[in-house]
């Protein structure tokens, strides 16, 4: 069975043209007028303030106002304990679940059901408080003033407090000790004013301050650890099994053989989770990944995109359920700059200049050797939107569909063959064999950049793949020719440009030797200056405008070869109650999950 979004009525589409005039309808000089402090204050942000919220930050899009946008098929009857056992696709292993070094969405589907933050975002995409019972907001949206849940424990016992709360800024704040530290940059100071009490100061306001900075998931800068625990443990025995105030405790976690939850009952809210146990195996090869869910050994799949292959086949059983919603972030081919024969060290060169470099020549007949439509149809089924840089058609408002048009990188490829031939090699001919890497799930589509490579510009390619955890270090050491890899991201801006395209991006190549490399996959100035700016930018039309900039910017330089946007689809057993509230692209939110 497929759920796909549904097709709207009249009055369905007259109601999001309404909520999005709504939305919209403000000075942006002061997005914030006519908003309450009360309709900005916690346990929960109303509709009204939240849709403003995301338009404020241009994030909000009618895809957002679908009514039950892939939505999963309500259960007949649901029954609360049982045990779920569940494949987490295209790993070998789950490295770490410490939120400050976690750096893949299959390891934060885990951590949000095990660690709190102070709010969660639902799929609605408002943001709930969590451990946060409540707030207010300063008339200047800049003071938040945080009441904390009493009578909380950690699961070793701990109590949670506001020195918590502390502790994990403290912890988070330090480049040396959290990768996610950039996303504290706008924190002027973290207060306790009691043990259930905690006073956040923003330097300026943040319209995405409660869904991204402080959301459990996601977010990872402020997803509260246990000091105690930490103390006690150490951190890299922390990283295999975190102490957390979550729905689930984690019971077993061993590398390569996978991790088990079990129901923490003294979770704050007595009515969940349902289920008494999670067991969650990694599955690298989508082979048998699909054999274990038709023989029913797993009833569920979560960690990275499922091999596209696998989705009609699934769709097509009638014991499962195919559940799509649409998902933010992008997908390239990567080029290292530093390869001899691909070389670019200095990316600041106006771009007239760096089409004058034989080393820029081969990134740009790469590029132009992708041909996207045939990439999205061969490799992902038909389900995708061609790629041109970093922001996706789920950051709405700031996705510049013209740049499929303009974008150096367009499909072109008569234009490749004599950028190679300019290069000095015709029909690439001289040219070496390049390493392209790609997870076991993604051999098919390493197949495919291949062939496209082959036929367009005459260069081979020999595929090696690698469990998802080497490839991230890999990557992270710039030890790579290609490489096929992309961001699950979220949805603003700042997740493509902050944490991708600046030079001290956190995926930067930031465990490269930097005696040899003085950046990473990419550096440019401008790029580095005009996210700075876009961030601090309340209007947002100047906001969009600095964004497509800066993204324009590095589809021209070839910061990657861009490939796609993905879709969210989720896979699981009909005997399996996924309810709707539970749907939050990216994530596997289990606690509200139960059994028929």
């Amino acid at each position: 069975m497929t759920n796909e979004t549904p097709r709207l009525s009249a009055a369905e589409a007259t109601r999001i043209e309404r909520e999005l005039a709504e939305a919209y309808d403000f000075d942006p000089r002061d997005p914030l007028f006519g908003l309450t402090t009360e309709q900005l204050s916690g346990p929960k942000l109303g509709r009204r303030a939240v849709l403003r919220l995301l338009a404020a930050a241009g994030t909000l899009s009618a895809w957002h106002l679908l009514p039950g946008a892939g939505a999963p098929r309500p259960a007949e009857a649901a029954a609360g304990g049982g045990t779920l056992t569940c494949g987490w696709a295209g790993v070998g292993e789950i490295t770490t679940l410490d939120p400050a070094q976690m750096n893949q969405v299959l390891q934060f589907q885990i951590t949000s059901n095990v660690l709190s933050g102070l709010t969660h975002i639902d799929a609605k995409l408002v943001a709930q408080g969590d451990l946060a019972e409540s707030w207010t907001v300063s008339d200047d949206g800049t003071v938040y003033d945080f009441k904390l849940r009493e009578g909380v424990t950690f699961h070793n016992g701990d109590p949670f407090t506001a020195d918590d709360v502390l502790f994990t800024y403290e912890r988070s704040k330090d480049p040396k000790k959290s990768i996610h530290s950039r996303v504290l940059a706008n924190v002027k100071s973290v207060e306790k004013k009691g043990d259930h009490q905690v006073v956040i100061t923003l330097s300026k306001p943040q319209a995405s301050f409660l869904v991204k900075t402080l959301e459990r998931a996601s977010g990872r800068a402020m997803t509260i650890v246990c000091r105690g625990a930490m103390a006690k443990m150490g951190e890299a025995q922390y990283g295999l099994m975190p102490v957390g105030t979550g729905p689930f405790r984690i019971t077993a976690h061993e590398l390569g053989q996978g991790v088990t939850l079990e129901k923490f009952d003294k979770y704050y809210d007595p009515s969940r989770p349902k289920l008494d146990k999670v067991v969650i195996k990694p599955i690298i090869d989508a082979e048998p990944l699909a054999a274990a869910m038709e023989a029913g050994d797993i009833q569920l799949i979560g960690g990275n995109p499922m091999a596209p292959e696998l989705v009609d086949r699934f769709a097509a059983n009638d014991q499962m359920v195919v559940n799509t919603t649409a998902l933010p972030g992008f997908q390239s081919v990567w080029i290292n700059p530093w390869h001899d024969h691909m070389k670019v060290t200095d990316f600041n060169k106006p771009l007239e200049e760096l089409m004058k470099e034989k080393g820029f020549m081969v990134r740009l007949a790469i590029a132009k050797a992708l041909d996207r439509e045939r990439f999205i149809k061969q490799a992902q089924f038909g389900r995708g939107t061609a790629a041109y840089g970093t922001i996706n058609p789920a950051m709405g408002f700031y996705f510049d569909e013209g740049l499929a048009e303009t974008s150096n990188q367009r499909f072109d490829p008569a234009e490749a063959k004599k950028l190679m031939a300019a290069a000095g090699y015709p029909d690439g001919k001289g040219f070496p064999k390049l390493r392209l890497l790609a997870t076991p799930s993604q051999r098919r589509e390493a197949q495919i950049v291949a062939a496209m490579l082959k036929e367009h510009v005459g260069i081979e390619t020999e595929i090696q793949t690698k469990d998802f955890p080497v490839l991230i270090e890999d990557s992270d050491k710039m030890d790579f020719d290609l490489m096929r890899l992309g961001s699950g991201g979220d949805y603003d801006p700042d997740d493509g440009l902050v944490d991708w395209m600046q030079t001290a991006s956190k995926f930067n190549g930031r465990l490269r030797d930097k005696s040899k490399y003085p950046f990473g996959y990419f550096s440019d100035k401008e790029v580095d200056a005009l996210t700075d700016q876009q961030s601090a930018t309340a209007d947002i039309e100047k906001r969009k405008a600095l964004v497509q900039k800066a993204n324009k910017i590095t589809s021209d330089k070839v910061a990657s070869g861009f490939l796609f946007h993905g879709a969210d689809v989720l896979v699981y057993h009909k005997k399996v109650n996924f309810p709707a509230e539970s749907r939050i692209p990216g994530l596997v939110d289990l606690d509200r999950v139960s059994l028929t």
